[in-house]
């Protein structure tokens, strides 16, 4: 018999033990008598079965196929969504918020009213307003207007709604993250992927539905929760993939395995797990197979759906890639890879836009030059590739930070900064949408002639979210998991879908 046939016939016989050892009495007094107590308090606070009834949840859920193509409430005219988070907040005033006003006020001291009562993240004692530092122009038939630092995006203006009135009540970046992705400001809810991979699944089985993508050189600041589930099953949280290397770390067999002997080692675990689902009749032992099955299968799908190697030239120039390399121009080429295999929700966090101008890479007028040109021909090129693809009318894209830039330059500690900079501002940001549903050539909210406060259309993060969840084919006020005792939502208690820019 071979080495290999030994191993395997290893695997097997340490599963049949272990599963043999879980069927004695003494498994059983050691490892459950404390579940009594818990079972009976989970049935007076009426927590079902665990941390999640999937009874009482809005949408049916089979936890043993958690991942399979689901049904929205009605019809959606989207079928999978694109994120595209520019962390770190890019300023509205130097992309698509044109303020000529602002340029007159530029150097003078900030007047008292912007001041009093207000609540800056570094701001302190009486800064200098600082006007736009680009010039502007419009487009399109809709006449929008789009900064000099995005020339390629200029073109599509008629292909997407803007939201010119975003607001926050959040002026840190971690906590500001969270509410724009989970809909709350701590830890602990699941992010808007995971919400729609738990209600809609997911129509490639090799592929997990929910893809992170990560650019910048750093994570955001709320770290992974941002794609975390929270309390919803763990084969809903976000994969995170990679536009460089292996996409997804430890993908390969080491040395010494291969897939054969893969699978036994898989099919030994999932035996235990089977075992201990019937035992304790917790979901997530459901969950932990469907993740072992779907990791056997991502070896084979995913580095041929992650290899942009492939793509014709005229994709590689039209989005500005470099195949090999990290960059953010690489991820969102395989965004569009990735929802043309089927995977739901793609997640794209690229790093580098907190421009306060402590120093030039976070300069408005140097480093956030460079983070626009680096997005620029990226983005624009997504929406046309999706277009000439058929893919736009049902595929939503979304792109925006976690709040916006003051119209007054950062003095922090009361002094001036080294370099041009806008602190963090929570009362008016511009986001964009386009796709699955969306108006073309669509601009909604206003702000003032300076750019500091949301005049009319105002529009917050659970308004984004329940959009997204709208034109997906949810009623956010509807779509809840339930969870310690009573229905959570991802909007919370709050948000509305914003009916002016959806067709």
């Amino acid at each position: 018999m071979t080495q290999k046939e030994l191993h395997n016939q290893r695997l097997v016989r340490e599963a049949e033990e272990t599963v043999a050892r879980m069927h004695t009495r003494r498994h059983f007094l050691k490892e459950c008598a404390m579940g009594f107590g818990g079972l009976a308090l989970g049935s007076l606070l009426g927590c079902g079965t665990g941390s999640g009834s999937s009874a009482a949840s809005s949408i049916d859920f089979d936890p043993a196929h958690p991942l399979i193509p689901k049904l929205p409430m009605f019809p959606g005219k989207a079928k999978s969504v694109i994120y595209l988070h520019m962390a770190g907040a890019p300023s509205q005033l130097e992309t698509f918020d044109y303020k000529p006003e602002l340029m007159k006020l530029d150097g003078q001291d900030c007047p008292p009213s912007l001041l009093e009562g207000k609540r800056f993240a570094f701001i302190r004692g009486v800064p200098k307003m600082l006007g736009p530092q680009a010039k502007f122009a419009q487009y399109g038939q809709s006449g929008a207007w789009v900064s000099e630092h995005l020339p390629h995006f200029s073109k599509i203006v008629d292909e997407v709604s803007f939201l010119k009135a975003c607001t926050s009540d959040q002026f840190n970046h971690a906590p500001a993250q969270l509410l724009m992705q989970t809909g709350g400001a701590r830890l602990g809810r699941p992010s808007m992927g995971s919400w729609v991979t738990y209600g809609l699944g997911t129509e490639n089985q090799n592929l997990p539905g929910f893809v992170v993508l990560t650019s910048g050189g750093k994570f955001p600041d709320a770290g992974k929760s941002v794609w975390g589930s929270g309390f919803l099953p763990s084969v809903y949280q976000g994969v995170q993939c990679r536009s460089e290397g292996d996409p997804v770390l430890f993908i390969k067999d080491p040395a010494g395995i291969d897939r054969d002997l893969r699978k036994a080692s898989i099919n030994a675990i999932n035996t235990v797990n089977e075992e201990e689902y019937k035992e304790y009749n917790d979901p997530e032992i459901l969950s932990r197979i469907s993740q072992y099955e779907m990791a056997y299968k991502m070896q084979i799908a995913a580095p041929e759906v992650m290899n942009i190697n492939n793509e014709p030239q005229y994709i590689h120039e039209m989005y500005g890639t470099q195949p090999g390399k990290s960059s953010l121009a690489n991820n969102v080429l395989l965004a569009r890879k990735l929802v043309e295999k089927g995977v739901r929700f793609v997640q794209i966090f690229d790093w580098g836009w907190d421009s306060h101008g402590t120093d030039a890479s976070l300069a408005i007028d140097i480093g956030f030059i460079n983070k626009c040109r680096q997005t620029d021909r990226a983005m624009t090129a997504l929406v046309l590739d999706l277009k000439q693809r058929g893919l736009l009318e049902e595929t939503l894209v979304v792109w925006g930070g976690e709040f916006g830039r003051t119209p007054m330059m950062e003095n922090r500690e009361g002094k001036q900064n080294p370099f041009k900079g806008r602190d963090h501002h929570t009362e008016a940001f511009t986001m964009w949408m386009a796709g699955g549903g969306i108006k073309k050539g669509y601009t909604y909210g206003e702000t003032d002639e300076i750019g500091y406060s949301s005049i009319s259309g105002k529009v917050t993060p659970h308004d984004i979210q329940a959009t997204l969840l709208n034109q997906l084919g949810f009623d956010h006020e509807k779509f809840t998991y339930q969870y310690q005792g009573r229905p959570f939502r991802l909007t919370d208690v709050a948000g509305k879908v914003i009916e002016e820019i959806i067709t």
